[in-house]
């Protein structure tokens, strides 16, 4: 019998036994998100940072940085200067606006300055990669856009495009009677009495553009784009604009910015911290452009093709219709003063637009080319416009290459802006705001307080329940429900693009309830074993086996509605998903895995102790 209860001792030891890489595993894990959800607890503080292009800029030295602020009453808190980067730490969103302010009065052309959060954690912290979770706009405060991309108004300028070169076909093969007009909404129509004619447009159509659908007749040809076409047409498009939204939006110097599709024809544009919406509006809802046009004397008269536009001074400006070429070509734009003391542009060309504009002014010396500034605008009628007009006509004086510089931009700040709008790309379809919205800094600190004592609440009555109903093992659970929480932070922070909003603190306090659930099924299947007579040791370990199942099964089901919900949804509904999702990882990492080492530790090599539960 002796030797009996000696065995049932050796199997209860390694039925209720770690080995130690697990442990090692266990606290390597927990220490590591326990680093990264510390620089959360301290937060962060608004700051600026300034890259300049001269070693000898007041922008470069700390104490005279200071001085300068502090002559304007502008407190800082931290100046630090590396190189050509200088970062100024403020407490407060205001100062750090009416800081930029300042700094931008004393800025050289080529310097710039951008808006940021600095962790006020422990140096060596940041040092090793951690960083605070990232808020989203309910929090952080600041100004959301919703963009309505006008998908049709792009798909007309294609279809304008298709119907200019059939025409210029039709004038190369000498073919006439041939009438080319709209048709229906995105289509149009070419009618012609010749055979002939109407075989050429239809092999035409076929050979260049296999995505339209072509339906011939007697005497007419009806072009449509097929559907898929037009689907993926709408898709490229969206994705487009969403890319130059982006580009845009760092061209602003906004860090934290959040851009995303909504819907089919829809982007949303959040920014945090940023409480003056006025020039991010203007830079994000303009969808100006420049094109490069061979310009015609009047003594010529109107060619066939050539248009006619207003120039700044009202005059009008013939050209030929197809631009030598479009801002697409642009790498670069800044703005500068001529001699004169004007407003300039200069621009920098890829190697195609450069080869282009080569080939061009080689052959155009001593005659005239305009520049065409092109925009979209909204009318009266909430309809979208197109308006050009000619900002400059030169006379080429030499063949040129892939840098040169247009005058007639307008102010400076009118110049600097295109220059901005050049080098982050041209909108390949028109976009209106039709949404914007506003929250102040105070109400994102008072939705963040409101949200962490909703959390700390819920998280001190989850505990005391536990430790109060199942006593020893409730500890256990109190200790595990800690770690999910911690563990669940440090992987927020962790993340690339997770952005922590007031539904996600929602989704927070639903963790811990949801992380205690775990440990509920559980410890009620080791009550049950030992109401069956089975001794706690082999109680832990057939509780922990039967209830895993089940454990799974709620999990699976519940993390299936997270990722639909961050599939789908945007935003707020994103950021609940998260939180969400990423809760029932950490919960059954600490109910199941954290919880057993420490049952295991205290209580799993002993079977004879008597324990309740």
């Amino acid at each position: 019998m002796k030797r009996k209860s000696v065995n049932k001792t050796q199997r209860a030891k390694v039925m209720n036994h770690y080995s130690a890489w697990k442990y090692l595993v266990l606290v390597v894990t927990v220490v590591l998100l326990l680093l990264s959800a510390i620089p959360t607890w301290y937060g962060e503080k608004p700051a600026l940072q300034v890259t300049t292009s001269q070693s000898a800029s007041v922008l470069n030295d700390p104490i005279k940085l200071n001085q300068f602020l502090e002559s304007k009453q502008i407190p800082v808190v931290e100046i630090s200067s590396q190189g050509d980067k200088t970062t100024l730490v403020f407490d407060s969103e205001s100062q750090q606006t009416h800081a930029r302010e300042a700094i931008s009065q004393v800025m050289n052309e080529e310097d710039s300055i951008s808006f940021s959060y600095m962790s006020v954690a422990p140096k060596w912290l940041g040092d090793m990669g951690f960083s605070p979770i990232k808020l989203g706009l309910d929090l952080r405060g600041g100004v959301q856009f919703l963009l309505n991309v006008d998908v049709d108004k792009a798909f007309e300028e294609q279809r304008n495009t298709l119907t200019d070169e059939l025409r210029d076909m039709l004038r190369s093969e000498r073919l006439r009677g041939v009438k080319v007009e709209k048709f229906e909404q995105q289509g149009f129509k070419v009618s012609s009495k010749s055979v002939d004619a109407l075989n050429k447009v239809v092999g035409f159509l076929n050979q260049n553009y296999p995505d339209w659908e072509v339906h011939r007749r007697t005497e007419t040809v009806t072009v449509n784009p097929s559907m898929q076409y037009k689907n993926e047409f709408q898709t490229a498009t969206v994705k487009q604009n969403l890319k130059i939204m982006r580009d845009r939006i760092e061209e602003l110097g906004i860090t934290e910015a959040l851009v995303q599709r909504q819907g089919e024809h829809s982007i949303r544009i959040e920014l945090p911290g940023v409480q003056d919406p006025s020039l991010a509006k203007n830079v994000i809802g303009a969808t100006a452009t420049l094109a490069f046009h061979e310009a015609k004397s009047p003594s010529d008269g109107l060619g066939y093709g050539d248009i006619v536009l207003k120039d700044n001074d009202g005059r009008d400006v013939i050209l030929a219709k197809r631009p030598v070429l479009t801002g697409e070509h642009i790498n670069n734009a800044r703005a500068g003063v001529d001699k004169m003391g004007m407003s300039e542009v200069n621009i920098s060309l890829d190697h195609a637009g450069g080869k282009l504009m080569s080939e061009f002014s080689g052959k155009h010396i001593g005659k005239p080319m305009a520049t065409v500034y092109s925009e979209y605008t909204t009318n009266s009628k909430g309809e979208t416009v197109r308006s050009e007009r000619v900002i400059s006509v030169a006379t080429i004086q030499a063949q040129l290459g892939s840098q040169f510089r247009i005058t007639g931009a307008g102010s400076m700040d009118e110049a600097q802006n295109l220059a901005l709008l050049l080098r982050a790309g041209s909108l390949t379809a028109p976009v209106t705001i039709v949404e914007e919205r506003t929250i102040g800094a105070s109400l994102g600190a008072e939705n963040i307080h409101n949200g962490f004592t909703a959390l700390a609440l819920g998280m001190a009555m989850t505990l005391t329940f536990m430790a109060l109903w199942y006593r020893r093992l409730g500890w256990v659970a109190n200790t595990a429900l800690v770690i999910n929480i911690i563990s669940l932070l440090g992987l927020i922070a962790l993340l690339p693009g997770a952005v922590l909003t007031l539904p996600g603190i929602a989704g927070l306090v639903l963790t811990v309830g949801m992380a205690v659930d775990t440990n509920v099924l559980i410890f009620e299947r080791i009550k049950d074993k030992m109401a069956e007579g089975r001794t706690f040791a082999q109680a832990i370990d057939m509780g922990f086996s039967s209830a895993l199942s089940t454990i799974l099964d709620a999990n699976i089901t519940t993390m299936i509605t997270a990722v639909i919900l961050y599939s789908i949804g945007n935003g707020p509904i994103q950021g609940f998903a998260l939180t969400l999702g990423l809760g029932l990882l950490t919960s059954m990492f600490s109910g199941i895995f954290a919880s057993r080492a420490i049952i295991n530790l205290v209580w799993g090599r002993d079977s004879r102790r008597e324990v309740r539960v």
